[in-house]
């Protein structure tokens, strides 16, 4: 049950593994695809003010996790939507953002309202006025959490290098909508 999961801080570094493999059952991803993922992760949290929450069990199994921190338009996935939000006339977003970079939720654990929880507490810390992320685009129960929250789409058929279905990138303005 939800009031059995305790939302917190998260040394994502230390319990990568962990919420990779949560990810992995949530987004299903291959091996390999965790591999790569793994650098990524480790990579972003050296950024200035990248921080992590955690959902986890009593028993300490990590069962949820989101991570984020502020956009720079010179990081990699500021420059591969760009072009799509400038033409939408979105582009200042990238600017004044906290970007969630990944938020999942093991399967076992889902609609149980999770997910919002760390979306909201992560969000709520951030000095930032607004919010960015990606999404598959596709009509999703993610989606939907998004859009209740005051997200909305700013760009949409946004292709990321090796992805296999388009994304889009959605905005709000902070403190989320309760």
């Amino acid at each position: 049950m939800q009031h059995d999961v305790a939302v917190g801080h998260l040394d994502l570094a230390a319990r990568v593994d962990e919420a990779l493999a949560v990810q992995a059952l949530a987004f299903g991803l291959s091996p390999e695809e965790v591999a790569v993922r793994r650098h990524i992760v480790l990579r972003h949290l050296v950024h200035p003010g990248a921080r992590a929450l955690g959902a986890t069990t009593p028993a300490g199994r990590l069962v949820g996790f989101v991570y984020g921190l502020p956009n720079d338009r010179h990081q990699w996935w500021s420059t591969v939507v760009e072009p799509y939000l400038h033409r939408e006339g979105n582009s200042s977003w990238l600017d004044g953002s906290f970007t969630i970079t990944e938020l999942h939720v093991h399967p076992d654990y889902q609609r149980r309202g999770l997910g919002r929880r760390l979306i909201t507490e992560i969000t709520d810390a951030a000095s930032e006025d607004r919010s960015l992320l990606s999404a598959i685009d596709t009509e999703s129960p993610a989606r939907a959490l998004y859009r209740h929250l005051g997200y909305r789409d700013l760009a949409r058929g946004v292709v990321f290098p090796s992805a296999p279905s388009p994304y889009v990138v959605m905005g709000a303005e902070l403190p989320l909508r309760r």
